[in-house]
């Protein structure tokens, strides 16, 4: 289990990889701006697909979003797909 502050960095870095960093941002402003109610919200999103849909959804974009971050850390740390310095 994270913290709330991981939480939050993590919940604001997905926005930002998914939307880009403007997008994150309005998003945010509009849920902080407008009346919520996120049960209400989320019933409504995927109204025909089953529980067990929208986890196995859930947990393929973890897994592609999980690729992606150690992707980006080799890129990032010059090491190559083996783990080898280049």
């Amino acid at each position: 289990m994270v913290t709330d502050p991981e939480l939050k960095v993590k919940g604001l870095q997905v926005l930002t990889d998914v939307l880009g960093a403007v997008q994150a941002e309005k998003f945010v402003s509009l849920i902080l701006r407008e009346p919520f109610d996120y049960t209400k919200w989320q019933r409504g999103l995927w109204p025909r697909e089953t529980v067990g849909q929208i986890s196995s959804n859930a947990m393929r974009h973890r897994r592609l979003a999980k690729g992606q971050n150690i992707k980006a850390l080799r890129r990032t740390s010059g090491r190559n797909s083996r783990g080898q310095q280049h």
